[in-house]
């Protein structure tokens, strides 16, 4: 992560730093991406989590 004014205009992360979010490795996290729990897109073979998705997800699950 450089400029913080950069970082805010990125609509998706990398599986990894998502799952860092979450306190998960990289392996967690693409096992918990693979299984669904979070939610990704696949742009040819790149995989990403979508900023909006993964805070809706969050949302979520601080809700109930």
């Amino acid at each position: 992560m450089q400029d913080g004014s950069k970082e805010d205009k990125r609509l998706v992360y990398e599986v990894p730093e998502a799952g860092a979010l979450l306190g998960l490795g990289r392996n967690a996290s693409y096992e918990a991406a693979k299984r669904g729990d979070i939610p990704t897109i696949r742009i040819g073979k790149l995989i990403r989590v979508p900023k909006a998705a993964f805070d809706q997800m969050l949302a979520r699950v601080g809700a109930k």
